[in-house]
């Protein structure tokens, strides 16, 4: 799935970056809404389907932003309350020396020159109002001290930077103080929800994903056909026909997905990767067509929307009477199910500790969230020779991994999908160390980000990333970029098409499923895009 990139200057310009400091002070720059730069804002019907604020038709172009008389009370209160209820929150406010160790760690700051894309005055632009309004200093020493007061300007800057920010915690690594900035970029949006002022590529995916049970809006009827088509394309390509469990209950395992994962390319690959790994081992497990969607765009709006979006899940679990849940290759899914789950909707103790029903692997450390990551599982397979496996059918790829933020920094999952990759690739090389695992650079579009009308903008952070493809496809012929996040699937590929041209992007389990020997299969001559295997062109040609 390739996007239109005739409106993004080309890349020499766009490597034109400024990065010195301006004359001006910070305060005193006011923002500037240049096209390719910021998010289209959420639609009214979106928002009355959620019950959230202020819903009504604009624009951040506008001169008025049709904001509730009350605006500034509102804001206040939501502040004061935010403080209140996070002990975290407050100490961010508080304890930032402002040091600079995450000045030049964000992609969007390496990408842009931008200032106020610099993590520690990302979070000055909500500082400084704290300053103002709840300490003693601001109060009596204004600017002196670092305050400012809270303006309509103010709220269009923190609409424009806090919509910059992809909560890829990066800057968070680097901190000396361990302030982690994507949680007030979360309270910065939360604050402008207040208000009604969201975007829709983040609030649509909500709303759909609140009516139907996935971002896309796809009644369970379309879900149940999309799979059946996947099958059918299986069959066509191994001789094997696959049986999709829909709605299963007394299954020992629910799977649930991202919605990326059967929607578009290459997302749909790595999904007929799943159908026919767990076709091949006899699993007993099922599809939801109530829970058809692991990603929780609740994470780029606020914790409430988190919460309601991920009891679907443990709901659906409970009323098929699984014993576990497996999950696929998703991003901010597991930021959820690792870091807020267990304290927003759990504890699940309806659930078993997940238990491989094929190697006998107890996975303890699902031992709170009942839930296994797809990558922790197959690894798991491998470990135990429980696959057979012909690596040489990806000889035609060679693959380089992109570690997505959420899985890597937020979940620790980082050994887990490397392993996979050299268990079904002979050719696997790394990209620059800095520029992966925990250190791993955002692909520029999550967070709700990777929206069209946001490209220039995508294409600055992506940057980083983008240069370290390059620097490995130069390097060693790399062709391939793989990735376990449906989000990062699809943003990295105008990455790759910009930055590093020839590199197409992949899911784990796609490669998992090209390398697959399954029983009884008819001889395939071609992967999953259709493309011959190593040493079968000759038999395509005919």
């Amino acid at each position: 799935m390739s996007e239109d990139l005739s409106n993004v200057p080309k890349p020499d310009e766009l490597m034109r970056i400024d990065h010195k400091p301006p004359r001006k002070g910070w305060m005193d720059v006011p923002v500037d809404f240049k096209p390719g730069t910021y998010s289209y804002t959420a639609k009214a019907k979106n928002l009355k389907i959620l019950g959230m604020p202020n819903p009504r038709e604009w624009s951040p172009t506008d001169e008025d932003w049709k904001l509730p008389e009350n605006w500034e009370e509102i804001v206040r209160e939501g502040f004061k309350d935010r403080l209140d209820k996070y002990r975290s929150f407050q100490l961010f406010m508080d304890i930032c020396v402002r040091c600079g160790a995450c000045a030049d760690k964000c992609h969007f700051f390496i990408g842009s020159g931008d200032p106020k894309n610099m993590p520690v005055l990302r979070a000055e632009l909500m500082r400084s109002v704290y300053r103002k309004e709840f300490t003693t200093s601001g109060k009596i020493f204004g600017k002196l001290a670092g305050a400012r007061e809270l303006t309509v300007d103010v709220i269009k800057e923190w609409f424009y930077y806090f919509y910059q920010c992809t909560e890829c915690r990066r800057c968070s690594v680097f901190c000396p103080y361990g302030i982690d900035t994507a949680e007030i970029t979360m309270m910065g949006r939360e604050l402008l929800h207040l208000l009604g002022c969201g975007i829709n590529w983040a609030m649509e995916p909500v709303a759909n994903c609140f009516r139907t049970g996935n971002h896309l809006g796809i009644q369970p009827h379309g879900f149940k056909d999309t799979l059946e088509f996947f099958a059918d394309d299986i069959e066509d390509l191994t001789g094997i026909k696959i049986n999709v469990p829909l709605n299963k209950k007394g299954a020992e395992i629910l799977f649930v997905v991202p919605s990326g994962d059967y929607f578009g390319d290459p997302g749909t690959y790595t999904c007929m990767g799943y159908m026919m790994l767990f076709h091949e081992l006899g699993l007993n497990y099922t599809w939801s067509t109530y829970a058809s969607e692991g990603g929780n765009f609740g994470l780029f709006t606020s914790h409430e929307m988190i919460k309601r979006l991920n009891a679907k899940i443990y709901a659906e679990a409970k009323r098929l009477g699984v014993k576990w849940i497996l999950g696929g290759e998703c991003g901010h899914m597991w930021r959820v199910m690792h870091q807020y789950m267990d304290t927003m909707n759990g504890p699940a103790d309806f659930l078993e500790v997940p238990t491989s029903p094929i190697t006998g692997t107890r996975f303890e450390n699902a031992k709170s969230t009942k839930m296994v990551h797809i990558t922790e599982f197959t690894s798991d397979l491998m470990k135990h020779n429980k696959l057979r496996l012909d690596p040489g059918r990806n000889d035609n790829l060679i693959v380089t991994y992109h570690d997505s933020c959420n899985p890597a920094r937020a979940m620790g999952l980082i050994e887990e999908p490397r392993y996979v990759i050299r268990n079904v690739c002979n050719h696997f090389h790394e990209m620059p160390e800095n520029t992966i695992k925990e250190q791993t650079f955002c692909c520029g579009g999550g967070a709700g980000l990777g929206n069209d009308e946001n490209m220039e903008m995508r294409l600055r952070g992506g940057f980083p990333r983008g240069n370290a493809v390059r620097y490995v496809q130069e390097k060693y012929g790399v062709n391939r970029l793989a990735c376990v996040c449906a989000i990062d699937r699809a943003t990295l590929v105008p990455v790759c098409d910009y930055w590093a041209p020839g590199v197409a992007v992949t899911g784990v389990h796609e490669m998992v499923a090209n390398a697959l020997l399954m029983k009884g299969e008819k001889e395939r001559t071609t992967n999953l895009r259709g493309e011959p295997l190593p040493g079968k062109e000759e038999v395509e040609d005919e």
